[in-house]
């Protein structure tokens, strides 16, 4: 490792040397999305941030495990109440689908936009539908150390009692006495202790599609339940890094501290680290002022908001030159800024084989692969490492016009720097060099079309023609010949 590593602790309210609990071991747990529509920018800026903390901690050579769920069940609308319908329910009804083909639909999209954005895998993806089980285990245990409470069937967290003798705001700053005055009165809260309880288990109404039997009801789990029994199950009482947008931190995460300790005893991670969100011009990205916008549709440029489309690493590197803790401002003049900027940084890497040896350098790059180094060590600071590699884009393109000299050890350390930090930890990919390859590509599949017409195969034939129409390219035969074209 070139220096300590450093990340910003929500909990300690700073930055702190990260020293895991079992090195070279790593446990990180990440909130995953609620599968019951297409996800959001915000959701992508999260799992692009802890993808590029995920690159480094293995790059810089610890065995992380990294752990990010699925919730498919337990998620009530309103997010922070017990109250309203389950989200993934909702969303099925009114299809008219089982729940699980909703949740089907939008995990397998989900996994789609993050391949397209080329962020790695976790290693495990627990559901919480999967881990009902789990979750009833971990209620018994807070009922028997006295934190929770049956009512008719649902069983609540007794949060007053637990602040008697922990800090329930440990994790967002607020005192119990500030928060109780602000909670506002919500409907059918007459079976709670207190306002601020929360639901471990609900007791299901008739009509409700998904439903466990338990010791207390047929019903289903509270949403913050399930991440503390997940996090358990496959990272243990204590585990390094806990994760998630910055929107989580003041109810779920808050509540997911108050789970653990009333059943463990502890506080389930060592550095709780959060992304901050999104806005639009200045504004927060919202639904109702029609300023949110998907994924694809930043891809294709088919919103109103937005000028024109832009690739897919030209949106990841608009979101890693922003720092994670730092709010994300859309606009086309800076989604047009980092355009160039990304064609910049690849068009130098693809310099990097044309250039010249020299006897002698008029560069060193042993000190910029450390300031690179020394970035991501301080709280994984990409926009200070992309302007590292924007300084060795200066020095290739320097040498490459003969403006500056550099033997084979430096030019073999640039090369090694570009790509480890460029592609491997920022995780980007050089779009130019695949669109190069796409002619060959397709001629090549032309030419195996053509042979199997020729060898009166006309099934594979009309199957190659209809698969490429659905992506995208259309085939069109003449006398000349077969052509292709995008649509």
């Amino acid at each position: 490792m070139k220096q300590n590593l450093f990340v910003y602790n929500t909990l300690a309210r700073k930055k702190e040397e990260f020293k895991p609990l079992n090195a070279p071991h790593v446990g990180m747990y990440v909130c995953g999305p609620t599968v019951y529509s297409d996800v959001h920018l915000g959701n992508c800026r999260t799992y692009i941030s802890f993808d590029l903390m995920f690159r480094y901690l293995n790059h810089i050579g610890y065995k992380v495990r990294y752990v990010r769920n699925i919730t498919d069940a337990g998620h009530l609308e309103g997010d922070g109440g017990d109250m309203g319908e389950d989200k993934i329910s909702k969303k099925a009804k009114i299809a008219q689908l089982e729940p699980m083909e909703i949740v089907q639909q939008y995990t397998v999209g989900f996994h789609g936009v993050l391949q397209i954005f080329n962020t790695l895998p976790p290693s495990i993806e627990p559901t919480a539908t999967g881990h009902i089980v789990e979750q009833i285990e971990l209620i018994k245990i807070i009922l028997e150390n006295g934190y929770a409470y049956e009512v008719d069937g649902s069983v609540y967290f007794d949060v007053e009692k637990y602040n008697r003798t922990q800090d329930y705001g440990i994790l967002n700053g607020r005192k119990l006495e500030d928060l109780l005055i602000n909670t506002r009165t919500l409907g059918g809260q007459g079976d709670k202790h207190g306002p601020l309880d929360f639901a471990l288990w609900i007791k299901a109404k008739p009509e409700h599609l998904m439903k466990w039997p338990s010791p207390w009801s047929v019903g289903f789990p509270g949403w913050h339940l399930e991440c503390s029994a997940m996090s358990h199950k496959y990272l243990g009482e204590q585990f390094d890094i806990h994760g998630g947008g910055i929107d989580l931190m003041p109810t779920h995460h808050t509540n997911e501290i108050a789970q653990n300790v009333a059943c463990c005893g502890k506080n389930p991670a060592t550095y709780w680290i959060h992304t901050n969100m999104l806005t639009v011009n200045g504004q927060k990205m919202s639904k109702s002022l029609g300023n949110s916008f998907l994924p694809h549709e930043l891809f294709t440029g088919q919103h109103s908001i937005l000028d024109r489309g832009y690739s897919p690493m030209t949106v990841k590197f608009f979101m890693l030159q922003a720092h994670y803790r730092s709010t994300l401002d859309f606009g086309n003049e800076a989604m047009e800024a980092s355009e160039k900027g990304f064609k910049r940084l690849m068009n130098a890497v693809t310099l990097l084989d044309t250039l010249k040896v020299s006897a002698s350098t008029d560069v060193e790059i042993a000190p910029l692969q450390q300031r690179c180094y020394d970035a991501m060590n301080d709280d994984f600071n990409s926009p200070v490492l992309i302007a590292e590699l924007f300084e060795a884009s200066r020095i290739i393109n320097s040498v490459h016009d003969g403006k500056m000299k550099i033997d084979a050890a430096n030019l073999q350390l640039i090369k090694n720097t570009m790509n480890i930090f460029a592609f491997d930890i920022l995780g980007l990919k050089n779009e130019q060099a695949a669109n190069d390859d796409l002619p060959k590509i397709l001629n090549l599949i032309v030419t195996l079309r053509n042979e199997a017409k020729g060898n009166h195969d006309y099934a594979t034939s009309d199957k190659i023609r209809d698969g490429l129409q659905k992506i995208g390219f259309q085939l069109k035969d003449s006398k000349e010949g077969t052509n292709w074209s995008k649509i």
